[in-house]
């Protein structure tokens, strides 16, 4: 019965495996607040990459592709957005003498960077697409798209922000936590570059 959906849930497993925006934020996360207090943030994003991945399967990502005025003004949010994070970030010094990143981002800072993020929106189309035959119908496929994809999210979001935790065992002086941070500050930064480059 799992069968069948395997190759989907490792297509999901690896797209939300790999470092982008949402991993970034869980390992900064991670290892500025811990793990309990980045819970907020990750089931965030798990919930929007699966309300973003169902809309697409369920035809909203071809209202995005007919309307680039939409997609324009999403990627702008987005980018803006993201800049703001990760200058705090970067800005940012050890947890226990952190003034600039004072509580971890919210659920809704979650959720909200995967719904401005056009690569989602497209990720969620491929799928779609890829998988449709699984399916006998758009709310069917939305349904599971959107569960593959939240669940896989919430698995690959824990491992990076435990690895942010790891990171933070390690770091015994304030120098080394500020090249952290500002490392984490421009990888959060170059994730904005694939988002201008989907279509």
């Amino acid at each position: 019965m799992l069968h069948p959906i395997l190759p989907l849930i490792l297509f999901a497993f690896v797209a939300t495996a790999t470092p982008g925006i949402a991993t970034t934020l869980s390992t900064a996360s991670g290892a500025q607040f811990g793990f309990r207090r980045s819970v907020p943030l990750m089931i965030g994003s798990a919930a929007g990459l699966a309300t973003v991945t169902g809309a697409a399967a369920a035809g909203l990502a071809g209202l995005l592709l007919a309307m680039p005025s939409l997609q324009l003004a999403m990627k702008i949010a987005g980018s803006l957005y993201l800049l703001w994070l990760a200058l705090k970030i970067g800005r940012a010094g050890p947890p226990n003498l952190d003034v600039t990143m004072a509580k971890p981002n919210s659920f809704f800072g979650g959720a909200g960077i995967q719904w401005m993020n056009p690569k989602g929106w497209a990720m969620g189309l491929g799928a779609a697409a890829s998988f449709a035959a699984l399916a006998d119908g758009p709310g069917q496929l939305a349904l599971l798209l959107g569960s593959t994809f939240g669940l896989t999210a919430a698995v690959s979001l824990s491992l990076w922000c435990v690895a942010g935790m790891v990171l933070a065992r390690l770091l015994k002086t304030e120098w080394q936590w500020r090249a952290l941070n500002i490392v984490l500050a421009l990888v959060l930064a170059a994730s904005i570059i694939p988002m201008w480059r989907t279509v």
